[in-house]
């Protein structure tokens, strides 16, 4: 590419990866970059921009799968002859939800529906198999792997993450591993102190169980942890760790707003303590600044595509603390020298493509199409819920336990977890059922089972029968 031209990008709308492919189709139209030109290297343009590497990979897949640009295997990105420039695919949706009559309603986890990323992935998947850019006969390594991470980069930018770029990124099997990768990465000790919320994510507790550490709960209140309790906990226990989920708490559907994040971080930051974010069921924007941009010297981010895209690649991804890159990067080394090549080249080629925004639009509306009923119908009897979160917390009237709940609910024919899912065995926990969006299911079914539900709110044990 000469030089002298250079994209201005404060001229076109929307975010920087559109803006930047939008500025390239423009100068390939006006004559600027002729056909057979060179672009520079990704992160040649990046720094020129100012911008990520994984922005300018986005750009150029969007240009690439478009025709107007055409990448060659050793030996870079051109802009593509004159030929006609093709069409987006159209995105493939596969038949309407299965229908549950008859069958169990399984509300345990949420079940995305499927608006055209199973078609992609089997697309994208047999580009892999065809042409491997990291190859089938080599282990994982970090440079093989940089455009998945630089991909993870795009798909995350507008995440108030704070600076960030690829070599800070570790890709995990999920998010569940990210978790046990950043404990990896912190812990020290015979008996290292993890904190977790009062009521929090089964997965913290087994991962910080599996490092051999104590778990400890700390108190809650509407928006998340209560920093006064953290601090008095954390100092009289030395703790190390604090894991929290701020956005979408699970089970109780709490944000945290950014007030209270800077507070619990100001209390971190003083007495040492790390914070691991799991980010992993935010479907729409992030409400607030992330941990890693609060406090970027102690906080871990950890995301996954299994409440966005599907559950089952297993893709996940941690964002290390400023300088702390080296010690995560040995954490997944030496304990599974990295995920599969040909699942890292499938990230790196699913996470740009153009057709995965309109594709997650679509699963984000139908999403809501589900949660808005679930809201209908409980919401009155006191669920609470949000339109972007795929489930609900509800606590149950004066005459229910959650346990007896549950085991009505299932003989029902509906699966529901109850409150001491969330908790310690010892707990004193409330009387409260989380409930997941299964929208694999005809919404019709789905109704009839949020129905089902609040029938049974309706009657508790004590009023059967009478």
């Amino acid at each position: 590419m000469d030089t002298n031209w250079s994209p201005n990008l404060s001229s076109f709308d929307g975010p920087k990866y559109k803006a930047l492919a939008a500025a390239l189709r423009d100068g390939v139209q006006q004559g600027a970059l002729p056909p057979g030109m060179k672009v520079p290297p990704v992160r040649d343009l990046a720094y020129t921009l100012g911008i990520t590497p994984g922005t300018v990979a986005r750009a150029y897949s969007i240009l690439t799968d478009a025709g107007v640009l055409e990448a060659t295997v050793g030996r870079g990105t051109f802009v593509a002859g004159a030929r006609a420039v093709r069409e987006p695919d159209p995105i493939e949706i596969d038949s309407a939800p299965h229908g549950s009559e008859g069958r169990e309603a399984t509300l345990v986890s949420p079940a995305l529906p499927n608006m055209g990323q199973t078609g992609l992935i089997k697309r994208l998947m047999a580009e892999v198999a065809e042409d491997p850019p990291s190859g089938l006969m080599h282990y994982p390594s970090r440079a093989a792997f940089r455009p998945a991470r630089d991909a993870v980069i795009g798909w995350l930018a507008g995440t108030p993450l704070g600076p960030v770029g690829q070599e800070d990124v570790v890709l995990s099997h999920g998010g569940q591993n990210g978790i046990c990768l950043a404990l990896q990465s912190v812990l020290s000790g015979p008996r290292p102190v993890v904190l977790i919320e009062e009521l929090a994510y089964p997965g913290f507790r087994r991962a910080a169980e599996l490092m051999r550490a104590e778990v400890v709960t700390v108190p809650m209140d509407g928006e998340g942890i209560i920093p006064e309790a953290l601090e008095e906990i954390a100092r009289n226990r030395g703790a190390q760790l604090l894991c929290t989920s701020p956005e979408v708490q699970n089970p109780t559907n709490t944000f945290t707003p950014e007030p209270r994040r800077r507070a619990i971080a100001e209390v971190c930051l003083r007495l040492g303590v790390q914070i691991i974010e799991d980010d992993c069921y935010r479907m729409g924007l992030s409400g607030a600044a992330t941990y890693r941009k609060i406090v970027p010297d102690i906080g871990w981010y950890i995301s996954s595509v299994s409440k966005t895209i599907t559950p089952a690649l297993r893709i996940g991804f941690v964002i290390a603390p400023r300088g702390q890159a080296p010690v995560l990067r040995r954490a997944a080394e030496h304990g599974f020298f990295g995920i599969a090549t040909p699942l890292a080249d499938l990230t790196a080629k699913l996470l740009v493509h153009p057709d995965l925004g309109r594709i997650n639009l679509a699963i984000g509306q139908e999403m809501a199409r589900y949660i808005g009923c679930m809201g209908k119908v409980l919401g009155p009897r006191g669920l609470v819920w949000r339109p972007e979160v795929p489930f609900g917390w509800l606590m149950l009237p004066d005459g229910w336990r959650a346990s007896a709940y549950c085991q009505a609910a299932a003989s029902a024919g509906i699966r529901i977890r109850s409150a001491e899912d969330f908790a310690p065995r010892d707990a004193n926990t409330p009387h409260a059922v989380r409930i997941a969006v299964n929208a694999q299911m005809r919404l019709e079914d789905f109704e009839a089972a949020m129905l089902t539900l609040r029938s049974l709110l309706d009657n508790p044990p004590e009023r059967i029968g009478v």
